[in-house]
């Protein structure tokens, strides 16, 4: 029986993952054998040429795209870090409903929020610039971040905070001595997720950055199969190109992921 749902989870596997490899296939393959029929199901003769007219024409959204994603992370963190802290040690009162609020937040597509930005940033002034889409992608964070860490900190011993208090530890101090410290692995998975949807993010991008000379790599990616329809191998190496930073961040930091996640889910 075991033996049977091993090699189902591996067909489900490689039905999964047959698309990345049909992307880096397809990345590697030579203009002429792009049309081939059968078509190519190895490069056998593979050509970086893809490769080398993506980071060509690619390199700045790409830049572009690690700036967003790294300012989101330091505004999610300056907003999810304080508010989780108050909400479990503080207790502040409305406390629950903030909770409830949080979760609908979650729930509002992000389309939606897309056409309030942008009804906002006119006034603002704030259209097709960097900071106004750092602001926007901070918006489906935040309210992750904040639960997340509510439920961490809620769970961290109150003899701790008690012997900061006694030892004469501000409010604050104890949140940046004891809290931080111990909330390391929540940190590292509220940044990657919050990493990942700001660099995967096409919505805001489309919407509010769609005339700017500066646009993330997903609008590029578009943009890109639009100008070059017959040139798939440069397309495809785009996408491997940019799904490069996310595979990584995903391995490095799957340990931290696996407790920050679970984090809170059970007291002693």
């Amino acid at each position: 029986m075991r033996g049977w749902r091993t090699a189902v989870g591996v067909v489900l596997a490689g039905v999964m993952l047959f698309p990345v490899y049909w992307m880096v296939n397809v990345s590697l393959t030579r203009t002429g054998d792009l049309r081939a029929d059968p078509p190519h199901w190895f490069p056998w003769n593979p050509t970086f040429e893809g490769y080398a007219a993506a980071l060509g024409q690619q390199l700045p959204a790409l830049a572009t795209s690690l700036f967003i994603g790294l300012g989101t992370v330091a505004l999610t963190l300056a907003v999810s870090l304080p508010a989780g802290f108050a909400l479990a040690r503080l207790r502040p009162r409305g406390g629950r409903a903030v909770d409830f609020l949080l979760l609908v937040a979650q729930m509002i597509p992000a389309v939606v929020m897309a056409m309030g930005f942008y009804a906002i940033y006119i006034r603002l002034g704030l259209l097709n610039t960097v900071p106004g889409l750092i602001v926007a992608d901070s918006t489906l964070a935040v309210p992750f971040g904040v639960l997340l860490f509510r439920a961490f900190m809620a769970g961290i011993p109150g003899e701790l905070m008690a012997a900061a208090q006694l030892d004469g530890a501000s409010t604050w101090r104890t949140f940046r001595s004891i809290v931080l410290p111990l909330s390391r692995n929540s940190v590292i998975t509220v940044s990657l997720f919050t990493f990942l949807w700001a660099w995967s993010d096409f919505i805001f991008a489309s919407t509010l950055n769609r005339n700017s000379d500066v646009i993330p790599i997903t609008l590029g990616i578009f943009r890109y199969i639009g100008n070059n329809t017959t040139q798939w191998n440069s397309i495809m190496a785009t996408a491997v190109i940019a799904s490069v930073p996310a595979a990584f961040l995903l391995v490095l930091a799957q340990r931290y992921i696996a407790a920050g996640v679970t984090a809170g889910a059970v007291k002693d």
